[in-house]
Parts: structure tokens; sequence; C-alpha cells
């Protein structure tokens, strides 16, 4: 456990939410941004005294459930979920490292972005926002359930999917979706990821073959990104690195491209 950079870690978080963030009132007093160590200490469901001591550097090795309990009162991604488990002495439980979710700071970001087509995507290519920009350039992908819920589950099973991409780009596409899968199903074989590559392979041989090849790079798809649309017919994107959207992995770094 360090101490010290625990303090400092639990101090970053709490001052960068808002009382909004979490639903708490703002109030008329309050001269600071960010939340108090008591209003904390309310929404992760320990005294205030206990908190303010791991703030201090005073408080003893917090436990794994008063973790996950911080990691829940401050809106952690999954990242920063295991950053506060190494801090605080523990290894993240696998259940924290698959959560997926929009943090405060990222969405208020989206938010601003109103004239931007963006995106906020899990590292399993899942949107968890949309802007409205987004929307009319690819179509509402928020309104998937299950399985197609992913977008390299919707590329090898959905036509229509598709549709947004020059016929002589899917080849490419298909096989950079597959890509961004097979590195996070290294990660993690037993989680999400694992589910996502056992029903490709049940549903589709295209998706096999791809799979089988193991690529773990492709490189040559970093020139240009072309869209087709009904209105506006084709458009094209250089990309440098390739990243279409605001990409929350999770992670603390974001890429934007509109």
């Amino acid at each position: 456990m360090d101490r010290a950079l625990l303090a400092d870690f639990l101090r970053a978080r709490r001052e960068a939410l808002q009382p909004e963030d979490v639903g708490l009132p703002r109030g008329a007093r309050r001269r600071t941004g960010g939340l108090r160590r008591e209003e904390v200490a309310i929404i992760a469901g320990i005294s205030a005294d206990y908190y303010s001591r791991l703030e201090q550097q005073r408080g003893p090795m917090p436990s794994e459930q008063i973790l996950a309990a911080l990691a829940r009162g401050l809106q952690l991604s999954p990242s920063e979920q295991r950053h506060l488990f190494d801090l605080g002495g523990h290894s993240a439980p696998r259940r924290a490292q698959r959560d997926e979710k929009v943090s405060p700071a990222m969405q208020r970001i989206v938010e601003h972005l109103t004239e931007v087509p963006a995106m906020v995507c899990s590292r399993f290519g899942e949107t968890l926002m949309q802007t409205r920009a987004s929307i009319a350039l690819f179509g509402d992908y928020m309104r998937f359930t299950g399985m197609s819920r992913y977008l390299v589950y919707r590329w090898f099973t959905d036509p229509g999917q598709r549709a947004l991409y020059p016929p002589e780009d899917h080849d490419i596409r298909g096989r950079v979706f597959t890509v961004d899968l097979r590195a996070v199903y290294t990660a993690d074989p037993t989680g999400t990821a694992g589910e996502i590559v056992e029903a490709l392979l049940a549903v589709s041989p295209e998706f096999a073959e791809v799979w089988r090849r193991h690529e773990v790079d492709v490189t040559h798809h970093l020139d240009l990104k072309r869209y087709l649309h009904p209105e506006l017919a084709e458009r094209g994107e250089a990309t440098a690195p390739d990243r279409d959207f605001v990409n929350a992995r999770p992670s603390p770094t974001a890429w934007i491209r509109a």
C-alpha cells in the first residue's frame, strides 16, 4: 500500500467531480469546485473521519470492500479502478476490470461537441455516448441490444453496417475491427471479448477466416478512411492514428477525429 499516492489519487478524483455529477445539490455557499470529503464519504457509504484519514495518509490499509465503494462513489473508469486497487494494496476484482461507463469528465467534453460527429466507445466497440452529428453520419448506434451492441459483431453479421463504407474497403475494415478485438481478447480471453469471439465464430465463416490469421497490426489502413452517406455521398478522412471517435477504452486518454 502506498499511502501518499493513494491520498493524492483520491484527492485528485474528488476534486474532478462536481456535486451534480453524483446527484448532490451544489448549495449556495460552495466556494471551490469539486466534492467535499464528507460528500465522498456519503456517496461511498463510509464515515467522513475514515475517508479524511485516507486523504491525510493516516488511515489503515483499506479493505477491498472499501476500495470498491470508493470506486463507485468517485465514478472511476475501469483503468482508474485498477489503479486505485493497486495503490490500496489489492488486486482489482475481475468485474471491476470489465465495467464500461462514461466518466463525468468525458461526458462533459462530448456534450460540448455539438457540431462534431463524436462517439464514446468501450474497448469492446459498444457505443456508450453519441452526439447528434454522429447519429446523422453513422446512424443511432445506441439502439442495439445483445451482441449487436458491439461494432465488430455487427460488422460480420449485419450487412447494413457495411453500407457506410465503400465495398472495396470492406476487407481492411473487417481486419481492423478484428485486430482491435484480438487486443482486448488477449488481455482477458474469459471476459466479454471471449464471448464476442465465441459468438462470431459460431455464425460468421468470414470472421473465422480472419481470426485464424492472428493479425495483431494492420498498418496500411491509416492513410484514408472513406464513408458513404445517402445524402452527402462519399466523404474521406485522413487518419493518423486511426481513431474515428472519442475513444474511452477505458483510458484517461482520448483521441478525437471529426
